[in-house]
């Protein structure tokens, strides 16, 4: 067992990756209590307006779709440690602004909306070098291993971030939750301030040239395999993962719950998608089919949570759409790197990217308004419907092109392999 356990955590004798690790996971926990306090703060500024929640939401991820693409680029030509040490502090400047105007009595659904678009611009930027720094730090003998704990690491964070805001949104407030997130930003910086530049391993950096978003297009638009990828993945994110937007309506208003409820909601897809890491993490290559499997079980999952007779079997069914929704986009992501050629790689990464954050803005209003005028049980059901048709019409484009079978995991490409 001792053995296996260093096996599983190599990667943590690497002092820069250890440093990494443990950052990200303090900061990660707190980036998702903020994500649950800002959605619950503004149901109770809109007075339980589910538009008003999806139009934040929207808001926070418009700078991906505008911006994604371009972000890709600026990873691949700067230095990536000191590119997110702007970046993350930006983004704990942000979390201050919405601490400030909540204990001052001064939030709005518009100065909300105005952070969470500031928020999203740095993290458009952030995303992209977070994911490319990896190779950077522990080389290609151990990216396979530190992508997987940092998958880990993800998923982990999505169990304690809503757990930590469900207790902190009831005993102290809202506030506290994003004074918690901005706090949590001061171990990842300090982190990437303490590494050392010499045991790094940086990429070799992209020339400018004209024209090169442009080259990244056709070459998606010309294979197959990444374009399917895309759209399906597309069409999921836009209309089955809106979860910031359907959980705290269908905890308050659904099932007359408060705070706690949604933290625990939260927290249930959480451990499902921790569980689904480590499925995908135990499986030496990934396969369309897999992928096909993960999306259809999550398709039928979210469909039967649309109807859970109670809370306690809708709490069970998040956690198995949290597991399968994890299975469908981290291998949907394995394939789409290992897929790219590695002069390609950091620009498809960038429109994966638009796809699965930046197709939040189109998903998250439509959902905002069907959920307010439906209910939040037929925005669950839109969503698992929406990712079982995706799903079917995937695996029948691949099959009609002979494209269905595995792909070969390279080192370099699995640097790449995060969930989102």
């Amino acid at each position: 067992m001792h053995e296996s356990l260093r096996t599983t955590f190599r990667s943590l004798q690497i002092r820069n990756y250890r440093l990494y690790f443990f950052g990200q996971l303090v900061s990660l926990s707190g980036t998702w209590a903020q994500t649950v306090a800002q959605a619950w703060l503004v149901l109770r500024l809109s007075h339980n307006n589910a538009e008003a929640v999806g139009l934040v939401t929207a808001m926070q991820y418009v700078p991906v779709l505008l911006f994604g693409a371009w972000a890709g680029l600026v990873a691949d030509r700067v230095d990536k440690r000191h590119l997110l040490v702007g970046t993350q502090t930006a983004m704990a400047l942000t979390a201050t602004g919405l601490a400030v105007v909540t204990f001052t009595g001064t939030a709005t659904i518009w100065n909300v909306c105005v952070l969470a678009l500031l928020t999203g611009a740095a993290n458009a930027i952030d995303m992209p070098a977070r994911q490319a720094m990896v190779n950077e730090m522990v080389g290609a003998g151990e990216v396979v291993n530190a992508v997987g704990l940092n998958s880990a690491v993800f998923n982990a964070s999505r169990v304690t971030g809503p757990a930590l805001a469900g207790a902190i949104l009831v005993t102290l407030g809202t506030g506290w939750c994003f004074a918690l997130n901005a706090i949590s930003f001061v171990a990842v910086i300090a982190a990437l301030l303490a590494m050392r530049t010499e045991e790094m391993r940086p990429a070799q950096r992209v020339p400018r040239a004209r024209g090169q978003i442009r080259e990244g297009f056709r070459y998606i638009l010309a294979t197959p395999t990444l374009l399917s990828n895309l759209v399906v993945v597309a069409v999921v994110s836009a209309l089955a993962l809106n979860y910031p937007v359907v959980l705290p309506t269908l905890a308050k208003v659904t099932f007359h719950g408060d705070a706690g409820t949604y933290s625990i909601m939260s927290a249930a897809m959480g451990f499902g998608a921790l569980a689904g890491a480590l499925v995908v993490a135990s499986r030496h290559r990934p396969t369309d089919r897999f992928m096909a499997l993960g999306g259809v079980a999550f398709g039928a999952g979210a469909c039967l949570a649309a109807v859970a007779p109670s809370l306690t079997v809708l709490v069970v069914l998040l956690v198995l759409v949290g597991a399968f929704s994890i299975v469908f986009l981290s291998t949907s992501n394995t394939l789409l790197q290992l897929e790219a050629i590695p002069e390609m790689r950091g620009r498809v990464l960038a429109v994966r990217a638009i796809t699965v954050v930046g197709s939040a803005p189109i998903g998250a209003p439509i959902f905002g308004l069907l959920v307010q005028h439906s209910g939040a049980r037929w925005g669950l059901a839109a969503g698992g419907l929406a990712t079982l048709g995706a799903t079917t019409w995937y695996v029948g484009y691949l099959r009609r092109r002979n494209l269905l079978g595995p792909s070969v995991t390279t080192p370099e490409a699995a640097a790449f392999a995060d969930p989102y």
